[in-house]
């Protein structure tokens, strides 16, 4: 039994000899067929690879302008304080309690000496707009025919457009509430507008200005606005 069991580990040994053997004979082949491959691989890598080029990573510095520093300023000293006012003194003349007043009578100033009375100048206020005097104003007798009147004046192609505006118009009213002269105040930025307004003032009708009781001519200046709304 024991000769048996020798004798198959004698062969066992035998075999991984020869196994052991035969890798260090084929290693030698394994590494210089490796070394050729890797050789091959690396040549043909950097044959085929394409050539790589380092970006372009250089600056320049802009050189720096010298600023000349300004002279410096000599700051003026404070201004010197105001001086008090001086202490009113009081005068030592002596007024006369008694004084009057000479009563001035027709003999000492004759009329024939005094000055001619202002001539009275006439200013014709409807020359131009100016500020005239009064306690009433003038007030509108026909509204719904000036109403009528912007629809009828008001600029088609401004009125499709959707454009309006407000102009302001002086009129001169007469002492019997007749409109006898039309300007423009305030434009409203379109000529067609502003023409259209003044064709509009000339449909105005007024009840006369009073000056207290008495009718008067005055200017005034009234707003007419056009809307699509």
């Amino acid at each position: 039994m024991s000769e048996h069991t020798t004798e198959q580990q004698t062969n066992v040994a035998d075999s991984v000899a020869t196994a052991n053997e035969r890798f260090k004979r084929s290693f030698s082949g394994w590494f210089w067929g490796s070394m050729i491959a890797a050789t091959v691989v690396h040549f043909a890598i950097f044959a085929f690879w394409p050539e790589l080029q380092a970006e372009d990573v250089s600056f320049s510095v802009d050189e720096m302008e010298a600023i000349d520093i300004p002279p410096e300023v000599e700051i003026p000293p404070p201004p010197e304080a105001i001086a008090r006012p001086a202490t009113p003194v009081i005068a030592d003349a002596v007024i006369e309690e008694d004084i009057t007043i000479a009563i001035t009578t027709f003999e000492e100033n004759p009329v024939e000496d005094l000055p001619p009375p202002p001539s009275e100048v006439e200013t014709d206020i409807s020359a131009a707009p100016t500020f005239t005097p009064y306690t009433v104003r003038p007030g509108l007798k026909n509204e719904r025919e000036v109403q009528r009147a912007l629809q009828r004046e008001y600029p088609p192609l401004l009125r499709d457009a959707g454009i309006g505006g407000t102009v302001r118009v002086h009129f001169f009213i007469t002492e019997e509430g007749m409109v006898q002269d039309t300007r423009i105040d305030q434009s409203s930025g379109h000529s067609a507008l502003d023409e259209a307004a003044l064709r509009v003032a000339d449909v105005f009708e007024f009840t006369p200005a009073l000056n207290r009781d008495k009718k008067v001519p005055v200017w005034i200046s009234l707003p007419i606005t056009f809307t699509t709304t």
